[in-house]
């Protein structure tokens, strides 16, 4: 088994404003938020690193029926949801970043982007 190591929580938050500022997303009220999805990242790596230990163990034995979703992988779940939702509200995914578009055009005067802009109907 892997030996991940779990970055704190104080890491988990100084990466994000970090990543925020490089994407020029950053404002300091956006701090509460930021603090919460660094929690649920924490959370997130905790609780990957139970699972990975466990097995992966996604069935757990039960006395009524013949199994149910792990709880480890059931709050997994959870997690990876609302991290999503999260990131999108703090803009750090491409979906949810504006500016998350691939600029193809580098040099005004090369004629290979101008040819996109010939075939996009500009030019």
């Amino acid at each position: 088994m892997a030996n991940k190591n779990i970055p704190q929580k104080d890491t988990i938050k100084r990466r994000t404003i970090s990543y925020m500022k490089e994407l020029n997303t950053y404002k300091k009220q956006y701090n509460q938020l930021i603090d919460v999805y660094s929690d649920l990242l924490l959370q997130y790596y905790i609780l990957t690193k139970k699972f990975e230990e466990s097995g992966y163990e996604v069935v757990m034995e039960t006395e009524k029926s013949g199994g149910k979703k792990s709880p480890i992988l059931a709050t997994l779940e959870n997690l990876r949801k609302d991290i999503g939702t999260y990131s999108d509200r703090l803009l750090l995914n491409a979906k949810a970043n504006k500016d998350g578009e691939i600029n193809l055009k580098t040099n005004d005067n090369d004629p290979f982007n101008k040819l996109f802009d010939n075939l996009n109907g500009g030019g």
